[in-house]
């Protein structure tokens, strides 16, 4: 495999997602996506301490994502520990990783030999079609311990070298930047699909709908098992239901973010089904950010630098001066750039380069705009 020629127009979207007024781990799929033109890997993976706490994990590729499951196996966790200076299990292992970026014979603390006759290497490496990796501590002042970055390999490929190390570090601060917890604002959430789950008060699963079986790994993520019981979250949901006897209250309720998106779970009693007398349905619904979706829309564009920030804020609902005072030109160039971004995309106006966009944003232009002024703007200072 020859050399990746890093793309400069994709350097400069990944450090302008920085700036953007939305963040956190739904920002990571664009990202991957613009980062494959910088950096040519195969899949691209993401660890990061999730809204409970916890250790939440993203691939991009369905095979990886598979095996982390085994990956936090208590047996796997030890042949890590074997064969890694690092390892990876708890939300405080991120922090140990230190700073830059570094190849897996980087990390190894045996020969590469070792590692092909481990556990961790057949078990989960493997299966997944992994042979290297370059990964990415990421840590703001505000944030430490953001999360790690994967960008894989398979067998047979080549082996990210001193290049590639140096240019995923020099973006270290931009990503760190982009994938930092920020404002999540409760009107900026477009419902994306909805699913029901039947189960059992106790937590065993009865039925569930075709839309719930593709919702309930993302919201759940590799502790989601399908034959098995409800994850202990999902249980505490239910054990908040009144008692079948008493007045009903309202529906117990929980949120979770990642970045599949923002989940919303409301348990409730049902009537008899599948021979149960008490069964309980559990409806799931998924949004998402407005402004991720908007940028997968325009990664299809491959539209200039300009043009790509300027049609994000015309999108968002700004005004010119607004726009104006967000990119750090004057007004005249606003205008200037939004000719060139109409004609490109063939419209007449905002109306048309929504429609064009495919977005769904016309509620931002009826609407007052939020002002997004310095205090509303998402910053990787303290």
């Amino acid at each position: 495999m020859p050399p990746h020629r890093p793309n400069s127009q994709a350097l400069m979207r990944l450090q302008l997602m920085a700036g953007l007024d939305v963040g956190g781990p739904q920002l990571i799929q664009p990202l991957l996506q613009t980062l494959h033109r910088v950096i040519g890997f195969d899949s691209g993976g993401y660890f990061y301490v999730g809204d409970d706490g916890g250790l939440e994990a993203h691939m991009e590729d369905p095979g990886v994502g598979a095996a982390v499951p085994e990956h936090f196996d208590p047996r796997i966790l030890r042949s890590e520990s074997e064969v890694f200076h690092n390892t990876l299990r708890q939300p405080s292992d991120i922090s140990r990783h230190g700073q830059g970026a570094r190849t897996l014979g980087q990390m190894l603390k045996t020969r590469h030999a070792e590692l092909l006759r481990s556990d961790y290497y057949n078990v989960v490496m493997r299966p997944a079609r992994v042979a290297d990796w370059l990964c990415l501590p990421l840590s703001t002042p505000r944030h430490p311990g953001i999360g790690i970055l994967f960008l894989f390999r398979p067998p047979g490929a080549r082996p990210f070298g001193p290049e590639e190390v140096a240019t995923l570090t020099r973006l270290e601060a931009h990503l760190a930047c982009a994938l930092q917890p920020g404002d999540r604002y409760a009107d900026d959430g477009e419902v994306h699909s909805q699913g029901l789950l039947v189960a059992t008060p106790q937590g065993r699963p009865l039925w569930i709908s075709p839309e719930a079986e593709a919702l309930m790994p993302q919201a759940f993520g590799w502790r989601w098992r399908r034959s098995a019981d409800l994850p202990p979250v999902l249980q505490s949901l239910l054990q908040r239901l009144a008692p079948k006897k008493e007045t009903p209250l309202a529906p117990p309720q929980l949120e979770l973010r990642n970045a599949q998106g923002w989940f919303s779970l409301r348990a409730m009693r049902l009537a008899a089904a599948a021979g149960q007398d008490n069964a309980v349905g559990i409806t799931i619904t998924r949004r998402m950010a407005r402004g991720i979706r908007l940028l997968s829309t325009l990664h299809e564009l491959d539209l200039p630098r300009r043009q790509y920030e300027l049609a994000y804020w015309l999108a968002r609902g700004l005004s010119e001066s607004q726009i104006a005072q967000r990119m750090g030109i004057s007004s005249n160039t606003v205008v200037y750039h939004r000719r060139q971004l109409y004609n490109r995309l063939g419209a007449g106006n905002r109306t048309d380069l929504l429609a064009q966009l495919g977005a769904r944003f016309s509620d931002a232009l009826s609407s007052r705009p939020r002002p997004y002024g310095p205090r509303h703007g998402r910053s990787c200072r303290s």
